[in-house]
């Protein structure tokens, strides 16, 4: 009798114990998915210098499964982010890390084939008080047939440093830089020409890398070419070109400016470029 009271006193004293050790909000939400593909929040810790605190979109993609850029290219389901369902949030900044050139019979798109995360900068509206990021995405997959998928997760972020912070930030180093136009540099948007509809830009890039350039327009109704390389370049750069197609119907380009993204190897930049009268 004695063995089970004393069993029972440590069980007492083991479940005080538990519940005097500090509860803390979990650093990742549940995976909403299929074995294609599925999403999930992260959270980080503050942002130094700033009232933001740092989180993130995991996406995972099965082997062959592709995903798709802000911009999808010839063809694709771009995501759409929804956080209007959040607590003491005032603002949800999504940061897209560098794509990739993805080419199949369906036309060239713009993308992702790998697992990845969007880097979130939020801000919210008491930094004082823990933030509950709640969101939506709808977005698409593709290996050979592509199908839209929706998703949704919520969690807790109180801005002290979590595990994911590492991640978090190694997301956003692959986040592309804003740039200039620079006649020198490593890796650089060096010129960019427009001759009556044709764009020609020329991108400096380190030797032994690749180099690949994507074009947006102002607004989401334009639907630019996927940018082609081409011959001619000046030593150490890589020259492409596209037509002013897919603009949206009765606009003319002069004064449009354009976002080009330049990518090589792990890092990426975007430059700004106004659109003038052609040559």
């Amino acid at each position: 009798m004695m063995m089970v009271n004393r069993a029972r006193a440590a069980l007492v004293i083991g479940a005080n114990l538990v519940l005097l050790v500090p509860a803390h909000a979990a650093d990742a939400s549940a995976w909403d998915g299929t074995q294609r593909s599925a999403v999930r929040l992260i959270a980080g810790g503050a942002v130094n210098g700033s009232a933001s605190l740092r989180a993130g979109i995991e996406m995972r993609l099965a082997p062959g499964w592709k995903t798709y850029w802000r911009y999808p290219g010839d063809s694709g389901i771009p995501p759409r982010f929804d956080f209007s369902k959040s607590h003491n949030v005032k603002s949800v900044n999504v940061r897209w890390p560098a794509p990739q050139r993805l080419t199949d019979e369906g036309g060239t798109s713009i993308g992702y084939k790998h697992d990845l995360i969007f880097p979130l900068e939020v801000v919210p509206e008491d930094r004082s008080k823990p933030v509950t990021l709640s969101f939506a995405i709808d977005y698409g997959v593709c290996e050979k047939l592509c199908m839209p998928v929706d998703a949704a997760a919520e969690l807790t972020i109180d801005g002290k440093a979590t595990e994911q912070d590492q991640r978090i930030a190694a997301a956003e180093a692959r986040v592309p830089k804003p740039a200039t136009l620079v006649q020198d540099g490593a890796f650089s948007i060096r010129t960019v020409k427009r001759e009556a509809s044709r764009i020609t830009v020329d991108v400096a890039y380190p030797a032994g890398e690749s180099v690949d350039l994507f074009a947006e327009g102002p607004a989401a109704d334009w639907a630019l070419p996927v940018p082609s390389p081409v011959q001619g370049a000046p030593e150490g750069a890589q020259r492409f070109t596209f037509e002013l197609d897919g603009l949206p119907p009765n606009t003319k380009p002069d004064g449009a400016t354009l976002r080009l993204t330049a990518v090589a190897g792990e890092r990426a930049i975007e430059v700004p470029y106004r659109l003038d009268s052609p040559n």
